[in-house]
């Protein structure tokens, strides 16, 4: 499945949304826009249904105002980019990407802990 292409301002909704759960899209354009004026309130619709037309929020009516969610985790579409990454720069070999990463120290002793759990996991699994 092709990842949803998110612009930088859909994308910050997203956090929004993995971070709180569930927000209104009043409660969207506060945290958004703090000082903002009526104008982004339309911003806010408008991203929220293109969210929705893509997958990627779900809209519950049930209420009197509507509550947004997220439909895609932050782990999921995660892992889309990268894998769209790695296609797109390391003819989808995720190798030189984690390679990079080790070498460049941006990959922290526990993360690197956590890797090698989920690789012993994973050989644990492939051996029985």
């Amino acid at each position: 499945m092709k990842p949803p292409s998110l612009a930088n301002a859909e994308l910050a909704v997203m956090e929004l949304l993995w971070q709180e759960g569930q927000l209104t899209a009043r409660q969207v354009r506060e945290q958004l826009y703090p000082n903002s004026t009526r104008a982004q309130h339309g911003t806010v619709q408008r991203l929220l249904q293109r969210l929705e037309d893509k997958g990627c929020v779900r809209r519950d009516r049930g209420q009197a105002v509507n509550l947004f969610s997220a439909v895609l985790s932050r782990r999921a579409y995660a892992g889309q980019q990268l894998e769209a990454l790695a296609a797109k720069l390391t003819a989808g070999s995720i190798a030189p990407l984690i390679t990079h990463l080790v070498e460049e120290n941006k990959i922290s002793h526990d993360e690197i802990e956590q890797i090698r759990a989920i690789l012993d996991e994973q050989d644990e699994g492939e051996r029985s």
